[in-house]
């Protein structure tokens, strides 16, 4: 029977084990040994609530999925319907191209071609490579139209602490602020200090019953440029770094209470990195002009702890 899915391509690296597949160039899983460092799902399974999904070329919620840049208006079906909103792009539902693949590494190719939801070519090229360091994922975007046109970028990975539910995981988010959300999930322009809130993780704790479906911005980086966010279990049995470089401005936190799969709520914390807020399309806040021919590029990884 073949997978939902696609082709499944595994690489490797010690104990690491990666499997990436065709359709939406998916993380379905990353596991080093027995430890589930993302919560993924199964070959014969395809990705529900985002689950390992690149987004692009927009992240995360367009309100109506109606936007306009440079004059070219743009109407995207709305798959997020009770909420009217188009969400998490178009290319994690397409099938991506192998270009190379090694033990430890592999490259995947898409040309995303003009439709109603983005009248424009781009092409994008994504790497995922395991090392000692653990994973690193590099997009590479190129916009082949002879005008500047929008991008947006982020990822979904969900991240595991233990068996357990997150309430007993450990959070730190190197974040000072989160964006106001209105009932739809979109940003009403207003920024929130997280200090001396229940949002503040700038110093790691027990996420307890805290729901997030939040948006966490003004990150603190290191000296290379990466902010960095962590999910641990209690005791440092398992848990995981996830870095982004200075390409994503954002991070989307998700507790998963809302997920479809009763059993899966709260299971694991979606920590995505995003290069521009929701409904940023449609608001151009920090939206990417990409320039006719010149390649954008930025990265992200997980390091397994």
């Amino acid at each position: 029977m073949a997978s939902p899915t696609g082709q499944q391509w595994r690489i490797g690296h010690g104990q690491q084990e990666v499997i990436v597949c065709e359709v939406g160039a998916t993380l379905r899983a990353y596991n080093v040994g027995t430890h589930a460092v993302v919560d993924g799902f199964g070959a014969h399974e395809w990705s529900q609530s985002g689950r390992g999904q690149v987004l692009a070329p927009w992240p995360n919620r367009l309100a109506d999925g109606r936007y306009e840049f440079n004059g070219v208006r743009a109407q995207a079906a709305l798959d997020e319907p009770e909420r009217h909103n188009a969400i998490h792009g178009l290319v994690r539902w397409l099938p991506w191209t192998l270009q190379t693949r090694h033990q430890n590494q592999l490259s995947l190719r898409l040309q995303v071609h003009p439709v109603p939801g983005y009248p424009w070519t781009l092409l994008l090229e994504l790497e995922y490579h395991l090392g000692r360091d653990g994973l690193t994922v590099t997009t590479r975007a190129r916009n082949l139209e002879d005008a500047p046109i929008p991008f947006g970028l982020g990822f979904h990975p969900y991240l595991t602490a233990g068996p357990e539910t997150v309430d007993g995981a450990i959070l730190q988010l190197p974040a000072r602020d989160t964006l106001e959300l209105d009932e739809r999930g979109l940003p009403t322009g207003e920024l929130s200090a997280v200090a001396g809130t229940e949002r503040d993780f700038t110093t790691a704790r027990f996420v307890g019953p805290l729901v997030l479906d939040t948006a966490f911005t003004t990150l603190q980086r290191d000296s290379e440029g990466k902010a960095w966010a962590t999910l641990d279990a209690p005791g440092g049995a398992s848990g995981a770094a996830l870095w982004a470089d200075q390409g994503f401005g954002y991070l989307m936190v998700y507790t998963g209470d809302t997920l479809s799969d009763v059993q899966r709520r709260r299971r694991a914390v979606a920590i995505e990195p995003m290069t521009c807020p929701p409904n940023a399309l449609r608001t151009g806040k920090d939206v990417l002009a990409l320039q006719p021919d010149v390649e954008w590029s930025a990265s992200w990884g997980l390091v397994p702890r």
